[in-house]
């Protein structure tokens, strides 16, 4: 089998752009007859071949948008999801369930990863605890201090 290393061409890199917005990855583009090696791609894009770097990110970033539609359809896709037994009786099938389950824990956990400012999990940064003594003033520090020993058993209680 030859190489797949192709010099670039800027009607592949376009179909290569409009392929990766509608969520396609680069591994099922490049896999196709007549398109070009991911490492190939990938010299494009570090290389900056006709402002291919700004454009392969753009279109990235749509195709991440396109997975976080498709996690709606996926998951409002119902038309397997049940069967009917031999005795006419509706059942769930588990494995069209669990498959469904799967693309769409796959996409949520790459949105995290990837676009982790609109899809990640949101951290509470909120302090609710006492004020750290190294940013009390003496006094109040003092008293803090006598008031633990006191409390201990030790020290003096003045």
């Amino acid at each position: 089998m030859a190489p797949k290393h192709r010099l670039y061409a800027p009607d592949i890199a376009d179909e290569i752009l409009e392929r990766l917005s509608d969520g396609e990855s680069l591994a099922s583009i490049c896999d196709q007859k007549g398109m070009p090696s991911r490492g190939a791609v990938n010299h494009w894009v570090l290389t900056d071949h006709d402002g291919f770097a700004s454009r392969y990110a753009c279109a990235r970033e749509a195709g991440l948008m396109t997975l976080a539609d498709d996690i709606l359809v996926i998951s409002d896709d119902g038309r397997n999801d049940t069967y009917q037994d031999a005795d006419g009786n509706d059942r769930v099938n588990q494995d069209v369930v669990q498959r469904s389950r799967l693309r769409v824990d796959s996409r949520k956990w790459l949105l995290s990863k990837l676009l982790p400012k609109q899809y990640g999990d949101k951290l509470n940064l909120e302090h609710s605890g006492e004020v750290a003594m190294n940013q009390m003033p003496d006094d109040q520090l003092d008293a803090r201090l006598r008031a633990l020993m006191a409390q201990a058993g030790g020290g003096d209680k003045s």
